[in-house]
């Protein structure tokens, strides 16, 4: 029992949990290996070699292992897992074990080592085994063998909540709390120093402090000092920030507060946080909006009226219904928190805006304060609440592109590192007078410089840039990994009612009532009465104190025919014409996605008697409520699929009359007898419009080479419709997987076409065809046909009629099938596919507009701030330079090597992302008012136009990456080199130049990942990894072009040295400037800055080198200043940075040795320079459209605004002709066959519309060229 698995069913957080043992200190993986390491290391350096002849190399030895020992130690605190190997051994019995290790499924925060808790009985035996493990509690279940979660009582009857009288005695109440634990959301905050500790232990920390050791050993110590400085105050101001953050995060937990609750058979108050599963509770308004719903409860007696937007970002407030409402029939079903059950609960974190108070009935519990009686489901943080703080508190914290391939790219640079290390010290063993001793410790430098210190903060940059500009466009992120999910999306999924269309809905009339016309709409003042009492009684609305509240589209509808609903959910006609009694709402079953309709029971007072007349509305599907009438027109089925047709929402009306009956015999009706024998009293048609920009965002998504979706559970046909207005693609024909006759085919929306369920061509058929399912159609598939579900899935565009289920289906279908999803949807019957997909965006439809102009003038302020204490830092650093580090003119530099220039560069931007990490840090706090439980972004806009932004800074975010990696790749590679060749040469520099190389180049690569995307998303996909041949094969190019040039310069600089007056250089003496020192310093800063501006990818993902100004300017000014350098145009600064005056010959060599490096690293960077040409500009009177194939572009010419991609396959289509007829598609070949092109040109467009000619026709009717004819046009010299 070495790994107890805990199944994903019972629990989504944890994936598996081990049990261990402690061991000694003295026998722990990092103590008694290196005692014998010690001992024989004792033993050869005094015994075996000796400690004279082998005196430095003994200290190497013994340095080597202590390093290997610290960083064994260090990695127990870096790695659970590898504390766990190093420090404890395995158990199988948890009443043994006293550690259990819990490895947490992916992206719920990292793996602990925690204690494991054991309770005894009386007589001394072990009663409970659990552990605590993010704040949540797993049980010892000693029948099955394995840990558990809490099992909570949300799986009963609903009758078995009825039934319960809470809790009958103290040891009852102590028993449960053991059990469940009380309602505490406590989180407590660290001290400072604890969080400090934790930082000053991180793999990037200790590095840091490593180097800092190595350049004290080599009599640095001032930039030693400086450093550690430096990140310490860095470390400390986000440690700062840091528990900022979490005493935000405390204020989210419930204010603990008095409650009435049920127990010991008496009501009794208590405070809220004393609360456990079982307890009977009375809720009501409270006067004090801070109040919350202290847990997640089951209302059984009294109806409430709560307002989730805490919890889910939906603002309209939803009914919730007690148990004590439901038919006798239905008490037997069990609870199910996730679907229709959740009309019954009151989740922890919601406010009760209005209650009831239940009426008073014989045996039944009466609450001492009026207020509705709740029994509590879950406390603490396993309520939805808790779940969604703990998302925020333990969710990925240090978030980066991608952290396996930054591991492989560390590898990737560690074996060029190892090379040249490997070289130097090869190479410096040679020399019999070398210093072993400080050899050792420049191999030990090459091998810390190459890897790039900045590495983490840029990465972490690159992702937190993205998530402060969502923020300030609305779009908030609790999980920050799925950024870069973003730029690798390939299948765009949208919900349709209240995410692409409007939830202002538009009553048109009512269709179906006009035997002579039955498609006719009639307005609501020209219908029947029973069809008014069924509009006006068979809804969801609740009256207020702020007014009308509930689904838009039944206050349309209300509006519609002028009625007036009351707080006592009475309806009155405003109307007098309209000859109706008041009616009052008796018995409701809200609407349910699963069943598509719903059912309201209501009365009236019969004139002259104190009898009351009832009867049954019900309004649902039109299919679902087909069987339910007692007769159905024949025109029935037309009418509804014509109105479907035209893009309307149609909902079929159904009536029952019944009589007079007793307020028992109501509440005795069960559901199926009201939905029976109705009769047809018309189809509701209403329009839903589109959202004001949803054509333009999908035609931009659609453009940008993503696949629409659509997942509705609305109609079919008017789905189909809205995806044709939106232009989901530019096909003519849509099909629709229909039962007729009994069996599946694929039918028109016209019913004018048949094809069998399986096609022959289903190339051809997915290609012809816009493809609709229903969530009939798709069950059928998954369950009888998987192999054709799986081939057919990722072609269909229309899924309609689904269940929340399905959504989910369906998106986990495509992630199986390899395709980056996302869902946008809103929040509410969508929270299983928005969870599932890799990005999901959650839209609050009914929140206004977000406006973030206000805070702008205060973030430039900021800015300007940020910008003005990084220059005086900036200055204070050359300042202290200039008095310690560099000495009066006159006499000589003390000598620095050219590891050093990174040193100075980490300093400054160390320093100049002070601030920015400090906003960042703040951005990445995501509060619950901002957060949703449903998504993983919450969109604060009722616009889709969120999806483009989410997708765009995804994508920058992959781009920016990429170049970092590029960027920072050759720098490293290039140092290698400096670092061991030129070191052996004697190459050194002084204090300014590498002081100076640090301040220049910092502010280019800040500004790198400060860029912001594009306005418009491009056709192109950025790459989805660093590892593939472009990225590799172009910084290799890169690296050859810099390394040539780097050589040939040494090589022509050495010549013109006088010669050497030894073999080996003496590499101790102080800093000299000559030709050599000088041509590789100016090299290094040109290659460095050549890198940068090579590899900044800009267009067509995020600004261009010119649109992002800030790092243009520091790129042009560090360039002019080299420049100047080069042609000694100020002899003073020359001076001033041990630069020698260059030959005009020698001079011309270089600056052209120069210029040709940052051309050819151009060349062979930009193999993929067409990308940069816009597929569609847009002139004055024109658009041009293009596609790019084999060297060539294709340019089509429109004269007025079309759908871009039906030109761009248009474009592919004429291409791929060529191809067939001359065999290859080049410039030659269409000059030479000009005839033939515009015959076949000719052919494919009907006066300029493009139409779609099959090759083979094409063939009969133009011939292809042959060699004969090409004989003979050479001969005559004519084309044919």
């Amino acid at each position: 029992m070495d790994a107890v698995d805990v199944s994903k069913s019972l629990d989504e957080l944890v994936q598996k949990v081990s049990l261990h043992n402690p061991l000694p200190t003295i026998i722990h993986g990092y103590s008694l290996p290196f005692i014998f390491l010690y001992g024989a290391w004792f033993y050869c350096w005094v015994f075996v070699y000796g400690v004279e002849e082998y005196q430095e190399a003994g200290w190497i030895a013994l340095a080597g292992i202590g390093l290997i020992q610290v960083l064994v130690s260090l990695s127990c605190y870096w790695s659970v897992h590898v504390r766990t190997f190093l420090t404890c051994a395995n158990s199988s019995n948890p009443l043994e074990a006293t550690y259990v290790k819990v490895v947490p499924t992916p992206n719920n925060g990292s793996s602990q080592l925690v204690f494991i808790r054991k309770s005894r009985d009386i007589q001394g035996k072990i009663a409970k085994t659990w552990f605590l493990f993010q704040k949540t509690r797993y049980n010892w279940d000693f029948k099955e063998g394995c840990f558990k979660g809490i099992v909570f009582p949300i799986d009963h009857s609903y009758q078995d909540y009825l039934d319960w009288k809470g809790y009958q005695s103290d040891s009852d109440i102590k028993e449960a709390e053991e059990n469940f634990g009380k309602n505490e959301l406590e989180m407590v905050v660290p001290e400072f120093m604890e969080l400090f500790l934790e930082r000053a232990t991180a793999p990037f920390f200790v590095f840091q402090v490593f180097c800092v050791c190595l350049w004290c050993l080599d009599a640095y110590w001032y930039y030693s000092i400086f450093t550690l400085l430096m990140l310490v105050a860095f470390e400390c101001t986000l440690v700062q920030q840091q528990l900022r953050n979490m005493s935000e995060i405390r204020k989210m937990g419930n204010k603990p507060y008095s409650i009435q609750v049920y127990r010991c058979k008496k009501w009794q108050m208590i405070s809220s946080d004393q609360l456990v599963p079982g307890d009977l509770v009375s809720v009501s308004r409270s006067s004090d909006d801070s109040l919350l719903v202290p847990c997640d409860m089951l209302l059984l007696r009294g109806p409430c009226i709560v307002d989730e937007s805490l919890l889910t970002g939906e603002s309209v407030p939803q009914m919730k219904e007690p148990l004590e409402n439901l038919p006798e029939d239905q008490t037997i079903r069990h609870l199910d928190m996730e679907d229709e059950s959740r009309l019954h609960i009151l989740f922890g974190g919601t406010r009760i805006v209005q209650h009831t108070s239940p009426t008073k009935t014989v045996g039944q519990l009466k609450s001492p304060d009026g207020g509705c009686i709740a029994y509590v489901l879950r406390n603490s943080f396993n309520t939805s609440q808790g779940k969604l703080l703990r998302t925020i508190l333990f969710g990925v914290k240090r978030v980066t592109a991608n952290n396996l391939e930054t591991f492989g790219f560390i590898i990737f640079l560690l074996f060029f590192a190892i090379l040249a290390s490997g070289y130097l010290w090869i190479k410096g063993t040679e020399d019999p007078n070398r210093n072993r001793y400080k050899l050792f410790l420049e191999c030990t430098l090459i091998l810390t410089s190459v890897v790039p210190p900045e590495l983490p903060i840029e990465l972490s940059l690159a992702v937190n840039t993205s998530l402060v500009q969502l923020t300030k466009l609305g779009v908030y992120c609790t999980e920050p990994f799925r950024i870069p999910f973003a730029g690798r999306i390939e299948m765009c999924c949208f919900d349709k009612t209240g995410t692409l269309t409007n939830d202002n809905l538009v009553v048109e009339g009512i269709a179906g009532l006009d035997d002579s016309d039955p498609t006719s709409v009639q307005t609501i003042n020209q219908v029947p009465l029973e069809t008014l009492q069924t509009l006006a009684t068979c809804h969801s609305l609740i009256h207020l104190d702020e007014g009308l509240v509930g689904d838009p589209l039944e206050k349309a509808t209300l509006t519609a025919i002028d009625w007036t609903l009351t707080k006592s959910d009475a309806l009155i006609p405003n109307n007098k014409s309209v000859r109706s009694p008041a009616l009052k709402i008796f018995q409701r079953y809200n609407f349910s996605s699963a069943l598509k309709r719903m059912s309201v029971v209501a009365g009236y007072s019969v004139s002259g008697s104190l009898d009351t007349c009832y009867l049954a509305a019900v309004k649902g599907a039109p299919e679902t409520l087909r069987p339910m009438f007692a007769s159905v027109p024949s025109s029935y089925d037309d009418v509804y699929l014509a109105m479907s047709r035209k893009g309307a929402r149609v909902l079929a009306l159904g009536y029952r009359n019944l009589g007079v009956l007793s307020h028992q015999a109501v509440r005795s009706l069960k559901r199926e007898t009201l939905e029976s024998e109705l009769k047809f009293v018309g189809f509701l048609i209403l329009s839903c419009p589109m959202k004001k920009d949803s054509l333009a965002v999908i035609r931009e998504i659609v453009s940008s080479s993503h696949r629409v979706v659509m997942i509705t559970g609305d109609n079919p046909l008017t789905a189909c419709h809205v995806a044709k207005v939106l232009k989901f693609a530019k096909k003519e024909s849509t099909l629709i997987m229909t039962f007729v006759s009994n069996e599946w085919v694929w039918q028109s929306v016209d019913q004018n076409l048949e094809l069998s369920l399986i096609p022959t061509d289903f190339k051809r058929f997915t290609s012809d065809h816009v493809l609709c399912i229903t969530g009939l159609g798709l069950a059928y598939l998954h369950n009888t046909h998987s192999k054709f579900y799986h081939r057919i899935l990722p072609h269909i565009r229309v899924y309609a009629r689904v269940n929340p289920k399905q959504k989910e289906l369906i998106i986990t279908s495509l992630n199986g099938l390899g395709y980056a999803t996302l869902m946008c949807g809103d929040g509410t019957n969508d929270v299983g596919a928005l969870k599932h997909a890799h990005v999901g965006v959650a839209i609050l439809s009914h929140l206004p507009e977000f406006n973030s102009k206000s805070k702008k003038s205060e973030e430039k302020i900021k800015e300007k701030d940020n910008s003005n204490e990084g220059h005086d830092r900036s200055k204070r650093l050359v300042s202290r330079h200039g008095e310690k580090g560099r000495p009066v003119p006159g006499s000589h530099d003390v000598a620095l090597d050219p590891r050093l220039e990174r040193l100075n560069r980490a300093q400054v931007q160390l320093q100049q992302m002070m601030k920015d990490m400090e906003e960042q840090e703040r951005a990445q706090l995501v509060k619950l008012g901002d957060a949703s439980i449903a998504a993983p972004f919450t969109s604060k806009m009722s616009s889709i136009q969120s999806i483009c932004h989410v997708i765009k800074q995804g994508r920058c975010t992959l781009v920016t990456t990429l170049q970092m990696f590029k960027i920072l790749a050759l720098n490293a590679l290039v140092l290698a080199y400096s670092q061991s060749v030129l070191y052996l040469e004697g190459v050194k520099f002084s204090d300014g130049q590498a002081t100076l190389q640090g301040l220049l180049l910092a502010a280019c690569f800040l500004f790198i990942s400060r860029s912001k995307p594009l306005k418009h998303l491009s056709r192109n996909r950025p790459l989805p990894n660093i590892f593939n041949s472009y990225t590799i094969l172009t910084v290799l190019l890169q690296f050859l072009v810099h390394f040539s040039s780097l050589v040939f310069l040494v090589q022509q600089s050495s010549m013109r040295l006088p010669p050497k007056e030894s073999q080996f250089p003496d590499l101790d003496k102080e800093f000299e400037p000559n030709l050599l020192n000088s041509t590789v310093y100016i090299i290094s800063m040109a290659l460095q800055v050549s890198t940068i501006a090579v590899n900044y990818r800009g267009h067509p993902f995020m600004e261009s080198l010119k649109e992002n100004r800030a790092l243009l300017y520091s790129l042009v000014g560090t360039g002019s200043f080299i420049l100047g350098l080069v042609l000694g145009f100020m002899p003073e600064i020359n001076q001033e940075f041990g630069i020698v005056e260059f030959e005009p010959q020698y001079r011309n060599l270089l600056a052209g040795v120069l210029l040709a490096d940052f051309v050819l690293a151009f060349v062979v960077k930009d193999n993929k320079g067409h990308e940069d040409v816009p597929c569609v500009i847009a002139t004055p009177h024109h658009y041009l459209i293009s596609v790019y194939r084999n060297g060539l572009y294709f340019v089509a010419v429109c004269m007025s605004e079309v759908p871009p991609l039906f030109v761009i396959e248009f474009l592919h289509r004429v291409v791929d002709i060529l191809e067939q007829y001359f065999t290859e598609c080049n410039e030659s070949n269409i000059k030479e066959h000009y005839v033939v092109v515009y015959e076949l040109l000719d052919e494919v467009l009907d006066n300029g519309y493009p139409l779609a000619t099959e090759p083979n026709i094409l063939q009969e009717l133009i011939k292809p060229p042959n060699i004969i004819g090409n004989l003979i046009n050479t001969v005559t010299g004519k084309s044919k």
